[in-house]
């Protein structure tokens, strides 16, 4: 009996701090961390073939047209370029592609309805020999009048983006040019109105923001003996891009063998396609394997991004301070494809109160088809404009109350039991409040931190080391937020995933081996599922297979979900392989011990014990010429679709929050804004890894910076054309401009989530850009109903 000496019948203990190490619970560090941080990891871009062929893509440099002609013989006649497609070549019937509907053509055909819609595709020998001849491909455009805003939108003469629409919000919509409403009402809002005391209104405006992940859209296509075809691509949900690749290549799905490659960031921009069928179309027609990289440039153009939007709210409050009522109106910008923007009015909709208690309520949510870039997801979708605006309008009604502006919030903050506007009650804790007296009572950063008996240290001063100023005209603000989101995929997505996991002996030592086609974008996973594993199955080694289509769907990396869904079908899976390894040690010890047939049995640090700790075998024992391998499916409970008129239902599994408090310095003279610090306090439910936890809250922080005082990407709106696609003109937080970060994690957990654990990942995003606006509003006593903020706001000009 290996590891150990006494006979098989003979019970002893378990020692002390024998549990596995590296399980859940733990700080377990990243399998790729080294790899990344010294530039050794194989992200897609990456990826080499020796005979491969280069793709290019041609994009349309007007934002609505007809396409009048397309000549390609010039590019065709260029010496090395082997194939040259446009929408007449794409091999079925099947030309269109969509996450919910297909409603984006893969090449454009006869009208192009955004600046940068894919025209037509070019293989060659060389990426330059590419870009060459792509750029002889002669298209003749008509331009058209640009739709660009609600006004020009639904004008009774305004152009279709899309016309004789088929799918199923047409029918629910005043003019085809919206793309999807939806209201929630609750109670009687006028009569609610008529008991406030105070009434506060507000028109706010939230810019485009771009996902400005590290790695831009690449992959790698290899044509298949059988007449398939095998990708190599960096994407957040692989059978997604399969259900929708395989029916434009004519292919079976089972044809079309995806894998992921190494994938550097994502945020939702990679949720849906970019260059995935136009690398396969090229590969299966030259017989040659294809492989596409975005420049930085082109992937501005390549993905979608948030959806800018148009917020108008009113709350009424007592003058005890108690909500009475909340009417709003989200009208948000989905650009010339639907992506998801479906889903995005639905969190907009059904969050749009934010965390607090109001029994009469009428919220309106639209999204709009114009001729502007695509909007999709991006971290916190929906939830992050609702935010914004609400997060500003307690800090009015506070002032009119006359209450300081978190204990107004602290009054009207929801709880367990809390009745959301969708009707549906929150069933799991809601420590709203409590986040909120957290993050007040942490300690303030210093004054004057710039200051030093050497002189101004100018890294410390708004403008940096452009050293714009030593202090002069300097002002300190304060402010705070509180949000609520989602986890999970809602209003009655089947939302699940699937794992694979088998346990064997290798090398004389017990080892579990975890398959998910769960997406690595830098979330964690990888880490986190060898951790379930070893806490379930008692195993020190846990293998980690890539994720690809040859296990079932894992879903999308995306909505705070995978630890929660992918996490639950691991330990689903572990389960189930824990109990067959027992039935096995049953089968071949039971004759033993009494404890085999009696006894709750645990798998622990390579051993099977009671639950009293006395070993009855060596997993290396059991599974002697044995193994075991379990695949199994797990869901969480079920949502229902928000009614179409009310907005009532069970529409989301599970909610987070996160509360933030922004301590800003600004150069009132000069309109520059240093970010000090961005506290947070945040409810994980379990922290599973907990330096894992503190990093997703600290990213998704920074990305709510980015958001308040510098990221936008700005869209003429004569000409609907992108302004500033490059790093040059967009700007976003670098480590100089990143403030302190301290994390102050909760964990409540959540009797309806494996281990109890929360999604993490998108609340901090929502609360972290309305705290820093109302710290420049504390500062400058300036109203700034917009976001990002810009120096000629702060400055008058």
């Amino acid at each position: 009996m290996a590891g150990n000496n006494a006979p098989l019948g003979t019970p002893t203990k378990v020692t002390q701090g024998s549990q596995t190490k590296g399980g859940i619970g733990e700080s377990t560090l990243r399998p790729d961390g080294t790899l990344k941080v010294t530039g050794e990891f194989a992200y897609s871009s990456d990826m080499w073939h020796e005979d491969m062929l280069w793709g290019q893509i041609l994009r349309s440099p007007v934002a609505h047209a007809e396409i009048v002609s397309i000549d390609t013989s010039e590019a065709l006649a260029q010496a090395g370029v082997y194939a040259v497609m446009t929408y007449d070549d794409l091999p079925t019937d099947v030309r269109h592609y969509g996450l919910e509907f297909p409603d984006t053509p893969v090449l454009a055909r006869g009208r192009v309805r955004h600046h940068g819609e894919p025209v037509a595709i070019v293989a060659a020998d060389h990426p330059e020999t590419a870009r060459r001849a792509a750029a002889k491909i002669k298209v003749e455009y008509r331009e058209l009048p640009v739709v660009t805003d609600e006004s020009t939108a639904t004008a009774p003469d305004a152009p279709l983006i899309h016309e004789n629409r088929t799918d199923h919000y047409a029918a629910h919509v005043t003019h085809p040019n919206i793309l999807h409403r939806q209201p929630i009402i609750r109670g009687d809002v006028e009569e609610a109105r008529s008991r406030a005391d105070f009434i506060v209104t507000g028109e706010y405006t939230f810019g485009m923001q771009d996902q400005a992940f590290l790695g831009p859209e690449s992959g790698l296509a290899v044509p298949a003996e059988d007449g398939g075809v095998d990708l190599y691509i960096a994407t957040q949900w692989l059978h997604s891009d399969l259900r929708q690749i395989a029916p434009v290549l004519g292919l079976p799905e089972e044809k079309v063998r995806m894998t992921l490659s190494g994938v550097g960031g994502a945020f939702g921009g990679r949720e849906d396609l970019s260059m995935q069928i136009h690398a396969c179309l090229l590969a299966l027609r030259t017989g040659k394997p294809v492989k596409i990289v975005y420049n930085r440039f082109e992937s501005f153009f390549g993905h979608v991004h948030r959806h800018p939007a148009k917020l108008f709210y009113e709350h009424g409050a007592t003058k005890d301070g108690k909500l009475t009522h909340l009417k709003a109106r989200i009208v948000l910008d989905g650009g010339a494809y639907a992506s998801a923007s479906p889903a995005v009015v639905g969190n907009a909709a059904s969050l749009g109160a934010g965390p607090y208690v109001i029994d009469d309520v009428d919220i309106e949510a639209l999204a709009l088809y114009t001729n502007n870039p695509p909007c999709g997801a991006m971290r916190g979708f929906g939830a992050v404009q609702a935010c914004f605006a609400y997060e500003a309008q307690m800090d009015k009604l506070a002032d009119k109350v006359g209450m300081d502006r978190v204990e107004f919030r602290r009054l009207n903050a929801m709880e367990q039991g809390t009745i959301m506007p969708t009707g549906q009650p929150v069933d799991s804790p809601a420590p709203v409040a409590e986040l909120l007296r957290r993050v007040k009572a942490m300690p303030l950063p210093p004054e004057r931190q710039w200051e030093s008996s050497e002189g101004a240290d100018v890294r410390q001063l708004p403008g940096g080391l452009s050293n714009t100023t030593h202090g002069e005209g300097v002002v300190r603000g304060v402010g705070y937020a509180v949000g609520i989101k989602n986890v999970g995929f809602s209003e009655g997505f089947d939302d699940y995933s699937t794992a694979r996991v088998r346990m064997e002996v290798v090398g004389g030592e017990p080892v579990a081996t975890v398959h998910t086609a769960m997406a690595e974008v830098g979330q964690g996973g990888v880490t986190v599922h060898a951790q379930i594993a070893r806490t379930e199955l008692g195993v020190t080694q846990v293998t980690i297979q890539p994720a690809d289509t040859q296990v079932g769907s894992a879903g999308s990396t995306s909505a705070s979900r995978q630890t929660y869904v992918t996490g639950g079908a691991v330990k689903n899976a572990c389960e189930l392989v824990r109990e067959r390894v027992l039935e096995i040690g049953r089968r071949k010890f039971g004759t033993y011990h009494p404890a085999w047939a009696t006894a709750e049995l645990l798998l622990e640090v390579g051993k099977v014990v009671t639950d009293g700790g006395e070993v009855l075998a060596d997993l290396v024992d059991v599974l002697e010429d044995e193994s075991v391998e379990v695949e199994e499916e797990w869901r969480h409970r079920p949502t229902e679709p928000f009614d179409r008129h009310t907005g009532q239902g069970f529409g989301h599994v599970q909610y987070s929050f996160a509360a933030h408090r922004a301590v800003v310095e600004v150069d009132t003279e000069l309109g520059l804004v240093k970010v000090i610090e961005l506290a947070c306090a945040q409810d994980v439910g379990k922290a599973l890894n907990p330096l894992s936890v503190v990093g997703q809250i600290q990213g998704g922080t920074t990305q709510g910076l980015g958001m308040a005082v510098m990221e936008e990407i700005l869209v003429d709106p004569k000409t609907a054309k992108v302004r500033n696609p490059s790093f040059t003109d967009y700007l976003i937080p670098t480590i100089l401009d990143t403030p302190t970060m301290p994390v102050d994690v909760l964990e409540l957990a959540d009797a309806h989530a494996p281990y109890g654990l929360r999604g993490v990942g998108e609340a901090p995003t929502l609360s972290s850009t309305p705290a820093v606006l109302a710290a420049i509003r504390n500062a400058t006593g300036l109203e700034l109903n917009r976001t990002p903020v810009r120096p000629e706001h702060l400055t008058g000009m």
